[in-house]
């Protein structure tokens, strides 16, 4: 990935911005740790649905009519699609299983020999095994067993009641 310089007439803050190869990412905002009002609404905004079901309605004839927020530059201020349409566009929004959707790169890369240093589990390249664990004491069907919902859940009740604020 190469950066490109910004130009001289964009908006301040626009050189954040970058699209290249069909892909944008966006990193003009930010939020500091004591900025808690400021990271909620960025955790709102990241975690919001891509359809607003306000704006989804039904017409007479069956069709799915949505509100655009803002118009198109032609003025069109509603999209109709008939069920089956508005359903093969939705599902082209729906992720393929087992994808990840955010990719990390420099010292937070899963290949980093650096990570072990900035992440809470210390995984990473460079991790060094010092003493057995238990997982490798574990016979091969017993490491690629499922794990059951009631474990699924104790885990992550568990972390969540250490990650809580009192």
């Amino acid at each position: 990935m190469q950066t490109i310089p910004p130009q001289p007439d964009l908006p301040p803050g626009s050189e954040r911005v970058a699209k290249l190869a069909g892909f944008s990412l966006h990193a003009g905002v930010a939020a500091k740790a004591h900025q808690r009002d400021k990271l909620e609404r960025l955790c709102r905004y990241i975690s919001r649905p891509a359809v607003s079901e306000k704006r989804l309605s039904l017409t007479s004839t069956g069709k799915i009519r949505y509100e655009l927020k803002t118009p198109y530059r032609n003025g069109t201020t509603h999209v109709i699609f008939e069920p089956i349409d508005f359903i093969a566009r939705l599902a082209a929004l729906v992720p393929k299983p087992r994808v990840n959707l955010t990719r990390f790169h420099g010292v937070f890369a899963p290949n980093s020999k650096h990570r072990i240093h900035a992440t809470p589990a210390k995984r990473g390249r460079g991790r060094k095994e010092q003493e057995p664990r238990a997982w490798d004491e574990k016979t091969a069907a017993e490491r690629h067993a499922a794990m059951t919902w009631q474990q699924r859940l104790k885990r992550v009740f568990k972390a969540s009641a250490s990650c809580s604020r009192p």
